[in-house]
């Protein structure tokens, strides 16, 4: 072999392709809390939403995250239905702002956590001057929260209470598993109606009466 020869054989062998390694493909962890309590600070709990934006996130005032699973069909169903009834008179009046169960309101500022109804309203005088870019910073005039198959009746109970005690003039849950639906106004004993056809919710929305034709 000659020297030139060698050479290029040297060479050639440096210069040998180089095999690319693919990036590695990242995958959200996910972690089972059922059995657990975890505690975040609002900082984190907002970075939390952040890096999980396909995740449903809630904080109670205590700081405990709440992680909750996608809605079954039927739920989702029914949830899309009382979202667009709200709306729809919203949009006919023109009174103020609905907001689905994808809309987080943050209320550390008076003492409470952070939480996402499954539908809300405000009436449009209180958003004046409001950013609407992240949380809510305001409490919602009205509210519902939907009962699931697979949800436990107390903590709905407890979140509405704490509805409540924040000041929400008129929240309603509804649990289709009793057709049932709770009434919860500030200062006032909680009020249950049973199989009610429809809900009149006049004193918060006027001229709004919620059907319950597509919930039982």
């Amino acid at each position: 072999m000659t020297t030139a020869t060698l050479a290029t054989s040297t060479l050639e062998s440096i210069l040998e392709p180089i095999e690319l390694v693919e990036p590695i493909d990242r995958h959200p962890l996910l972690l089972d809390v059922s059995n657990a309590v975890l505690h975040v600070t609002p900082d984190q709990f907002d970075q939390l939403c952040q890096d999980n934006p396909d995740l449903r996130l809630e904080l109670t005032k205590a700081g405990e995250l709440i992680v909750m699973a996608p809605a079954g069909g039927e739920t989702g169903g029914k949830n899309i239905d009382l979202a667009t009834d709200v709306n729809l008179w919203n949009r006919q009046t023109n009174l103020g702002k609905a907001f689905d169960s994808s809309t987080g309101y943050d209320f550390t500022a008076i003492g409470g956590g952070k939480l996402s109804p499954d539908v809300s309203w405000i009436e449009k005088s209180r958003l004046e001057g409001v950013s609407l870019k992240g949380f809510i910073p305001i409490v919602p005039d009205f509210v519902i929260e939907l009962r699931s198959r697979t949800d436990n009746l107390k903590p709905l109970q407890q979140k509405m209470q704490e509805y409540r005690r924040l000041g929400v003039r008129l929240g309603l849950l509804i649990n289709p598993q009793k057709q049932a639906v709770e009434l919860y106004r500030p200062g006032q004993d909680v009020e249950v109606l049973q199989s009610p056809e429809t809900i009149d919710c006049g004193e918060v929305m006027p001229g709004f009466v919620l059907s319950m034709s597509r919930i039982w």
